[in-house]
């Protein structure tokens, strides 16, 4: 007896459709069971916000199984695949299961008192709505708003702040690490002066500094000032170096590009004339001559045909003689001390040391055998309790890895083993990294707990530098609700291992106040989890912020070359074009930071036509059009070998 293919098909159908069924309904037995344990966080969370916290447990609840095959079943019966369920996750599994119980005859009713409450249309009005509250209302054919962080110089310079709303900034940030009360407070006055004058409102974002791990100071180098003249290919001498002559007494600086500037006496300087040679022996002992070019009321300019190395000590003479000797010579007493650096390089041994005195690089004997390893202080001592032997350690946001080799109390050893093949710079003040490190650090310092006072009455937004658990979090309301009833948004910034692995949990303690949102910083995130990882974790971040309608805003080095030197790299446009995955997007300060301000929200709009989160949007294609329908002539030996 032969089997008909049909039936044998139509078997094989509604054995797939039993399978998913039975399985999607274990998936949502699970997503309950897992609001009714978690009861009493949910009951925690503020009112408004109580939704938002089911449909993030029933997202954490449908991710905790590997979804791959059964999203290739669904896929293959023209269901959803479940890819676009983030903001209405209950919602999206009941709509599949209302389809399939139809396909196999039965009935579907989700009991009443687990109705759903997060439909599709409440997912996105709820994220929508939680953006308003943290980052003000959308610009107009623009939904990601823009935040730019402040230099020090908005406090003085109005224009700046006026020029950045004007160009579309959405929230303005003033990074607490950076000037004090007195320079926010004006930073914030310039800010609603141009929102008076532009009829446009600006969220104020204020970040507290946290505890950042640095290195410690260095030991300076010796001061030596380089005066080097301008040569061709050929060492043909192409512009003598500029050097600017200004008073010990009361020094000026020059209004155009000087090479150098040294400091001489005022009387002695009065002397000068047009046309002056001033003659000196240099530190190399090479006898050298400037040339007086200019005389003007701030300084005096003159040029170097050659180059000469200055240090203190060195001493100047007139060219044409005085009555006294001592009136023709004049010393460089003060040069600008050098930056110190230790140099880096594969398996060198660094001491990283619990106080913060000078630090130095390694010193080696006649024959080249290192007599003492390079040693750097650490700004937060604390860490040498938490640290152990074989636990990675980073500096200078990822520059230069190492291991930790031993540790004592009072210094860790660190063997290098990662750093270019020519070796790495180490300086002072560079951020430290131990993504695997448990610390027991607080996310408040004391000077952040100081400065509250302020943020707390000034800014509509707090941002949490370092938070790393929910006890974090809870910290900070309290202190909050100690300084008055005023409550700023809270804006977790996520950018250690430790807080990604805690986010959930940070995110229902943060859910406790009417607004909250969370920053992707993308520097130290990426250093913590492996550049490698960064793409897929920010991915994470942005489902898990998504499904609790928590706004995200994406920063650390959007259109940083833009910002800095003016012309972005193609790499950041594309990236910056990424953001629009996000409620915010942040640009750091620079020089050309209009420009990028300009440009990101060219991008964003341009970006909203075609994407909205992870859903392709299919406005009318142009490129679509271009295809000329007509039928091409082509004769019958050509015809013959297209069939072939």
């Amino acid at each position: 007896m032969t089997t008909n293919p049909v039936n044998k098909n139509t078997y094989l159908q509604d054995a797939v459709v039993d399978g998913v069924l039975r399985e999607l309904m274990d998936i949502r037995a699970e997503m309950i069971a897992e609001t009714l344990a978690c009861q009493l966080r949910i009951d925690q969370v503020r009112g408004n916000n109580r939704d938002s916290a089911r449909n993030l447990l029933h997202y954490l609840a449908l991710r905790r199984r590997d979804l791959r095959p059964l999203q290739l079943k669904l896929a293959a019966l023209g269901l959803s695949s479940l890819g676009r369920a983030e903001s209405h996750v209950l919602a999206t599994i009941d709509a599949v299961l209302e389809v399939l119980h139809r396909l196999t005859g039965q009935a579907w009713m989700p009991p009443a008192q687990e109705s759903t409450v997060v439909d599709f249309a409440a997912g996105e009005r709820l994220l929508a709505d939680h953006s308003d509250c943290l980052l003000g209302a959308a610009a107009n054919g623009r939904g990601v708003r823009i935040m730019v962080t402040m230099p020090s110089e908005a406090a003085e310079d109005y224009s700046l702040i006026h020029n950045l709303l004007e160009q579309g900034m959405d929230c303005m940030r003033i990074n607490c690490a950076h000037d004090d009360s007195v320079a926010w407070a004006q930073m914030i006055a310039h800010l609603q002066q141009a929102e008076r004058a532009l009829s446009r409102t600006c969220r104020v974002v204020m970040d507290l500094a946290g505890p950042k791990l640095r290195t410690g100071p260095l030991d300076p180098r010796l001061a030596v000032l380089r005066i080097r003249p301008t040569h061709d290919d050929h060492g043909r001498l192409s512009a003598p170096a500029r050097v600017w002559l200004t008073a010990e007494s009361q020094q000026t600086a020059p209004h155009s590009p000087a090479n150098a500037s040294l400091l001489l006496p005022a009387e002695w300087l009065s002397r000068l004339f047009l046309g002056e040679q001033l003659k000196f022996t240099d530190a190399r002992g090479a006898k050298r001559n400037l040339t007086v070019v200019d005389i003007t009321e701030q300084g005096y300019w003159a040029e170097a045909t050659q180059s000469a190395y200055i240090v203190p000590g060195t001493v100047f003479n007139h060219e044409r003689k005085v009555a006294h000797a001592d009136d023709r010579q004049a010393t460089i007493n003060l040069l600008p001390q050098a930056e110190n650096a230790i140099l880096l390089k594969q398996d060198d041994l660094l001491i990283l040391t619990r106080d913060l005195a000078p630090g130095r690089p390694a010193t080696y004997d006649s024959s080249g055998q290192l007599l003492t390893p390079a040693m750097i202080g650490c700004s937060i001592p604390e860490i040498f309790d938490d640290v152990r032997a074989g636990e990675p350690i980073w500096f200078d946001d990822g520059k230069i890895g190492g291991v930790i080799d031993r540790v004592e109390f009072a210094q860790v050893m660190v063997r290098i083993t990662h750093v270019r093949p020519r070796g790495e710079k180490l300086r002072g003040d560079k951020g430290i990294n131990l993504p695997e490190s448990r610390l027991r650090m607080g996310a408040l310092t004391p000077k952040d707990i100081e400065d509250l006072a302020f943020v707390v009455e000034n800014a509509d937004v707090i941002e949490l530098s370092f938070a790393n658990t929910a006890a974090d979090v809870e910290l900070l309301h309290e202190h909050m609700a100690r300084l008055g009833d005023r409550r700023p948004a809270i804006v977790l910034k996520i950018e250690t291992r430790r807080a990604f692995e805690n986010l959930p949990t940070m995110l229902l303690a943060a859910m406790r106040a009417p607004c909250c949102g969370v920053m992707i910083a993308r520097g130290d995130l990426a250093v913590e989890c492996g550049f490698e990882r960064l793409a897929e974790v920010q991915e994470e971040i942005l489902w898990i912020c998504e499904a609790a309608h928590v706004p995200v805003i994406w920063a650390t080095q959007v259109l940083e070359t833009l910002a800095k030197e003016g012309m972005p790299s193609r790499a950041e446009i594309t990236d910056a074009a990424m953001g629009d995955r996000a409620e915010c997007v942040m640009i750091n300060k620079g020089p050309h930071v209009l420009s990028a301000v300009r440009v990101l929200d060219d991008i964003l709009r341009r970006m909203q036509q075609h994407q909205a989160k992870k859903r392709a949007m299919l406005r009318e294609l142009r490129l679509a059009h271009t295809l000329t329908i007509q039928q091409p002539v082509i004769d019958e030996c050509t015809l013959t070998d297209i069939i072939i």
